[in-house]
């Protein structure tokens, strides 16, 4: 059995969800607000050293059309220094629609089950492990 925790960046919190290749269903874990960079990456650090994911999975937004705007490389960039601070295995899943489904009311927090989406699908196109 192996851990993945799913992640949806932005620029105020990240989102994040955990799940594990046996059960394959992803359950919402936490939302990071911290303010600085260095902060952002020190919960992330907190929640990988405590879960130990074999793979973190990122989504990553674009267009409806799949074209690139500026959280795109934004959310490649976040991937990336995953990879590069903690070492672990980085799978990217497209985004595109996972706030929309669940139909964000006003002030509503849902970082952490948009995370939960993007992990949730990354299990459903991914059979095997």
């Amino acid at each position: 059995m192996s851990t993945i925790l799913g992640f949806d960046f932005g620029l105020k919190r990240i989102g994040v969800a955990v799940g594990n290749t046996i059960l394959r269903q992803a359950q919402p874990l936490a939302i990071l607000g911290a303010e600085s960079n260095d902060a952002k990456f020190a919960a992330v650090g907190e929640l990988i050293r405590e879960w130990q994911p074999a793979l973190c999975v990122v989504g990553l937004p674009s267009h409806p059309d799949g074209a690139p705007h500026e959280m795109t490389q934004r959310c490649r960039r976040f991937a990336n220094q995953l990879h590069g601070r903690f070492g672990v295995t980085i799978a990217l899943v497209d985004e595109r629609y996972s706030s929309a489904v669940l139909g964000k009311r006003q002030g509503e927090r849902i970082d952490d089950r948009a995370a939960a989406i993007i992990l949730q699908q990354y299990f459903d196109e991914h059979a095997h492990f």
